[in-house]
């Protein structure tokens, strides 16, 4: 085991891990489990936004090394692609699963078997891809698989919209929390996601993530044990809102959170209705963005090899800290 072991552990020794997921399940009863509060009885199989009712359902789940590097390693991540989402995202890269709703329902039983097999094929953590809309569920499945032997840090890879008090009930659960900031104004949310009211959940979601693990714990592999990784893809036009994201992570979290400032954004499927994103981010929109992140102070984190717009190799910079 790591000398940082997983938060979970403990509080599945306290009982508190049972609590919670008691807590959340009820709030499946009539669903409030994201801010869409779509109140369906999801237990007796009603469905609502995220068209995912009692049981999750799962694209895929493999050892993942295209994530940022101190979750990637050389091991790979044992990432869990949890078909549909609570967001509608008209440029998703992975919209056949999330959109589409590709995938397989799976028991709670197997779910956990899958976090082991990633275990036993080495990876360095357990990367829960969307996870917002199956919470309770993947909390289930996680006291099957801690019972069985679990003993790697959680990452919760979120789209970012998210209700922070369900945030705050994962507080002693997640070890890593890998979150996008996609937008800055509730107009382009709205346009682009249909998701009007994002920025406020989104940034009150984002300020519980980095009260319970702001200390940045790195194993001596560089490998993230514990943490908060905010990414942010830096969309054609402005239309992310790029400016108002980095300001407030500077000014409301710290300038030593740890920003993916990510350029590979390709118009992927309904951006072809969308003049503005049917292309390419422009080069010197993104040398913009970089430009600022430094000036904010904001030197810990991940940026692309400048003019490496066609390339998904980076620079990964973080202080000792």
């Amino acid at each position: 085991m790591n000398s940082y072991p997983p938060r979970y552990l403990e509080t599945y020794k306290k009982g508190t891990l049972k609590q919670k997921i008691d807590y959340l399940y009820k709030n499946l009863e009539s669903c409030v489990i994201c801010p869409r509060k779509c109140k369906v009885n999801r237990l007796k199989g009603e469905i609502g936004f995220c068209k995912t009712s009692k049981l999750p359902k799962v694209c895929s789940y493999f050892l993942h090394k295209g994530e940022e590097p101190p979750i990637s390693g050389n091991r790979g991540s044992g990432t869990i692609f949890f078909s549909h989402c609570n967001m509608s995202c008209c440029y998703c890269q992975n919209y056949k699963f999330s959109q589409l709703g590709e995938g397989e329902e799976v028991s709670l039983e197997r779910l956990a078997g899958m976090m082991l097999e990633l275990q036993a094929q080495g990876a360095h953590n357990i990367n829960l891809v969307t996870p917002t809309h199956v919470m309770p569920q993947i909390l289930n499945a996680l006291s099957i698989a801690i019972a069985k032997g679990l003993v790697l840090p959680l990452v919760y890879n979120t789209g970012g919209y998210e209700l922070p008090e369900m945030i705050d009930c994962l507080d002693g659960v997640i070890d890593i929390y890998l979150a996008d900031m996609r937008y800055g104004d509730n107009i382009n949310s709205l346009k682009y996601s249909k998701a009007k009211d994002y920025p406020a959940f989104n940034q009150l979601s984002i300020k519980s993530m980095y009260r319970q693990v702001k200390n940045v714990i790195f194993d001596n592999e560089g490998i993230m044990l514990k943490g908060l990784i905010v990414r942010h893809l830096v969309l054609p036009g402005g239309v992310s809102g790029t400016d108002n994201i980095l300001k407030f992570i500077a000014k409301n979290l710290s300038c030593d959170v740890h920003v993916s400032l990510m350029s590979q954004y390709h118009p992927f499927y309904r951006s072809d209705e969308f003049p503005e994103i049917s292309k390419r981010l422009d080069v010197l929109e993104y040398r913009k963005a970089v430009a600022l992140k430094d000036s904010l102070g904001l030197t810990n984190g991940w940026v692309q090899e400048d003019g490496g717009l066609e390339r998904l190799a980076g620079v990964y910079i973080k202080k000792n800290t």
